[in-house]
């Protein structure tokens, strides 16, 4: 017979297993639905540019106005596109997953970059922004084609396979993918422009995981080593929030005070939680309602 702890543990996973799978289900509902919506927002910023670089106006066109709800939405509700359903992030989780299972059948170590080297290379993407709005305020964005690793993968997502002339774009993208299998989340930390543009976001608090630091288990960096960006956690009452979250809420199960709790027979509650401190921050309906929101703004703005 299977001890206390044994159950809880075959508990804690199941509950683990449950909130991947959903996190799946949301990624490929808006992969079906909206597999367009990160080149819709991006087109968006370089719209911006391009206005400014002419001296002309900006007018509230379609793509504009799909990155002005992202933004929005991204303020209130931290990077949750980002997690559950912006294409290349999606793709990101996938690849990387399957090169982990990949390593563990073949019994094999996986390999990663460093942590030092990761927030090193995490200000490449900042530059990659600047080069990008660079051009398109100059007017030679046109000059670039064949050029774009994203352009390449929104033609093959949406089916057209007709690349000629975008040989550097696969080249590139095939080395972002080789990236993607070795680091979780390589291209959204690393070079993903868009990615950029929120981390510079003002996020509100409210709904943004904090920890309650006091509670915290001596040494312990669960919660960082978890975290696809290495992202240390700001106190419960610190209102400082990293733009680089993707809001995957993996640190929460993995909160070693939440299993500590769970082996002493204590109430099943992580350390961690939203800057509203009843609200953990991975509960089904609240997951449910930001993807829900996220869809209805996006479909709104006008994101087939």
């Amino acid at each position: 017979m299977k001890s206390l702890v044994e159950k809880l543990k075959n508990i804690d996973l199941a509950k683990i297993n449950f909130k991947k799978a959903l996190r799946i289900a949301i990624q490929v509902f808006f992969l079906i639905k909206m597999p367009s919506a990160f080149t819709a927002a991006f087109s968006g910023v370089k719209y911006v540019f391009t206005q400014l670089g002419m001296g002309e106006p900006l007018a509230l066109s379609s793509f504009f106005a799909i990155l002005l709800v992202l933004l929005a939405y991204t303020i209130v509700f931290g990077r949750f596109f980002c997690g559950y359903a912006c294409f290349f992030g999606t793709f990101n989780d996938w690849v990387h997953e399957a090169y982990l299972l990949l390593c563990k059948r073949l019994k094999y170590r996986p390999q990663q970059i460093g942590e030092k080297q990761g927030r090193l290379f995490s200000a490449i993407k900042y530059v990659v922004l600047a080069l990008i709005c660079l051009l398109c305020y100059l007017g030679v964005w046109e000059n670039t084609r064949g050029m774009s690793p994203w352009e390449v993968f929104s033609m093959i997502s949406a089916g057209r396979f007709d690349l000629s002339g975008y040989g550097f774009g696969i080249a590139f993208l095939a080395a972002i993918f080789f990236g993607v299998a070795f680091t979780d989340r390589f291209f959204c930390r690393f070079l993903c422009p868009m990615g950029a543009v929120f981390s510079l976001m003002p996020v509100l608090p409210f709904f943004s995981l904090h920890r309650v630091k006091k509670d915290c288990v001596k040494g312990c960096k669960a919660c960082t080593k978890l975290c696809p960006s290495n992202i240390e956690l700001p106190d419960i009452k610190s209102i400082g929030v990293s733009g680089d979250c993707f809001q995957c809420q993996r640190c929460i199960g993995g909160c070693t005070v939440l299993k500590l709790r769970k082996k002493k027979g204590q109430e099943a509650k992580s350390n961690i939680s939203c800057g509203i401190s009843c609200l953990q921050g991975d509960e089904l309906w609240f997951t449910l309602l930001r993807a829900a929101l996220l869809y209805a703004v996006m479909a709104a703005a006008g994101v087939a």
